[in-house]
């Protein structure tokens, strides 16, 4: 299992149960609660029908006096009334009234008269000073049907201290049970939609943290085989401090193999020059004709040269290679790129009797670097004017290939030999030139290659059946 999916597993586990058993405290409150609240308004309502209906138990009218009258009328009226979402069109209060003895001397419904309440709940409590109230079946043995009582004292008007009887008041608790169900589905169904949005607040948390770190493994994999990446992308957390981390781990095992490795071949390179230099130098100290003396100082001036080109292009290789990806991208105007190099090298096509045709649009632009793409196009220019002989023609030309920029050098050389046709992009790996027999440095084609993956493109050569080789290199269009 993928540590996204563990994260996002765990962390929905967590929220799961923690909302189950939140939602569970909920519901379960809810039919206590309500039913708390109603038998406080009870309890109120209670107390003041015991205020009005005492004048009416003084005075032995209970059944026929004034209260009894305004209760049957107020239990006729219809309320329409709309309490949340259900509507009601009915009193549901029952009122009892009950002596000092705890028989039953008014019943708004007028079933229990003449009955001894005395000893239910309420009424026992109430006669006793207590408070009273007590929750009972409307039918004996039916449990579904319970009926919330409370109870209040009646007083005797003349001293508001004698207890002259009791007042109960009671209603169905299936009348607020609409309201409970109501509210348990409420809390329901808002906590699913909480669960619902704790997933997916998990999900998109999840995704952000495995995301950095598929990241961070990606990027370690790419090191780790060799590929040259860019580091990841810089968070302001402990995920980007450990790809920073990642990164200056790299870049200081890289570098320190990339010494090694060009110190090696730096110094394998030198070797047949300096040796060429040794053997000139011995040799000059010995007394020779003045021919031979000018033609082992040429010698020397030239291996000289040969190691100096071949310093300098391995640095500008190490330069490119070591950053394994473009510093800063900008707009290069490719067409502008192609008339530069054929002004700058107008002299020595020249002095070499070659002609240059360009065929170019009006504008070709790539995102890059301005200045590795001129020296990538220099190396291949220069390449062309070296194996190009006297008298022939370089054809550079530009177009486009779909969402990419070709760039195409022909000269009208002998071409490359097919044994090495594979090997020309390797480091120090040349060709002799066809007019002097002499070999470049080998790193001019490698570091067109380098350039051209810096930039997402590729660079390439063939034989052309005409005669002579044509360079290209690939660019994505900006």
């Amino acid at each position: 299992m993928r540590l996204g999916l563990k994260l996002f597993l765990g962390f929905f586990l967590i929220v799961g149960i923690a909302a189950f058993f939140v939602m569970r405290v909920f519901v379960n409150e809810v039919k206590p609660g309500v039913r708390q609240a109603m038998e406080s308004t009870l309890v109120d309502a209670a107390n003041v029908l015991a205020v009005i209906a005492a004048p009416d138990l003084k005075a032995g009218h209970m059944a026929d006096g004034a209260f009894a009258a305004h209760m049957a009328t107020a239990q006729r009226r219809d309320p329409r009334a709309m309490v949340w979402r259900f509507p009601k069109r009915s009193i549901d209060y029952r009122v009892t009234v009950t002596d000092a003895r705890g028989i039953v001397i008014y019943d708004s419904l007028g079933q229990d008269v003449g009955r001894d309440n005395s000893r239910w709940n309420d009424v026992y409590l109430t006669l006793r000073g207590q408070y009273g109230a007590r929750s009972s079946a409307r039918t004996p043995g039916d449990e579904t049907s319970t009926v919330m009582h409370v109870a209040a004292p009646v007083y005797d008007p003349a001293d508001g201290r004698t207890l002259i009887g009791v007042l109960t008041l009671a209603q169905p608790n299936d009348t607020f049970d609409p309201f409970i169900a109501a509210s348990q589905r409420a809390i329901v169904a808002r906590g699913a939609w909480l669960i619902g949005l704790s997933a997916l607040i998990g999900l998109l948390m999840t995704w952000w943290l495995a995301r950095g770190i598929g990241s961070l493994s990606r990027y370690a994999k790419a090191v780790s085989a060799g590929e040259p990446v860019p580091p990841p992308r810089r968070r302001h957390d402990e995920i980007g401090d450990l790809g920073q981390a990642l990164e200056t781990m790299r870049r200081k095992l890289e570098g320190k193999a990339y010494v090694e490795q060009y110190v090696q071949s730096l110094t394998h390179e030198m070797k047949s020059p300096l040796a060429a230099i040794r053997g000139a130098a011995e040799l000059l100290q010995e007394p020779l004709p003045e021919a031979e003396r000018q033609r082992f100082a040429g010698n020397i001036v030239q291996q000289e040269r040969r190691l100096t080109e071949t310093i300098d292009q391995l640095l500008r290789l190490a330069e490119v290679e070591q950053h394994g990806w473009l510093q800063r991208r900008t707009d290069v105007d490719l067409v502008a790129l192609c008339r530069s190099l054929a002004e700058d090298a107008a002299p020595r096509l020249q002095a070499a009797q070659l002609q240059l045709d360009s065929q170019l649009p009006e504008r070709a632009l790539v995102q890059g670097d301005a200045f590795l793409l001129r020296q990538a196009l220099s190396n291949l220019l220069d390449n062309a004017i070296a194996f190009s002989p006297a008298g022939g023609r370089i054809e550079l030309a530009l177009e486009q290939q779909g969402g990419e920029w070709q760039v195409r050098l022909r000269d009208a050389g002998p071409g490359v030999p097919d044994y090495a046709l594979e090997r020309v992009f390797e480091r120090f790996y040349s060709l002799a030139r066809p007019g002097t027999g002499q070999r470049s440095s080998g790193l001019g084609l490698p570091f067109v290659a380098e350039v051209a993956r810096l930039h997402g493109g590729q660079a390439g050569l063939r034989n052309v059946p005409e005669g002579g080789a044509e360079a290209r290199l690939l660019l994505p269009a900006g």
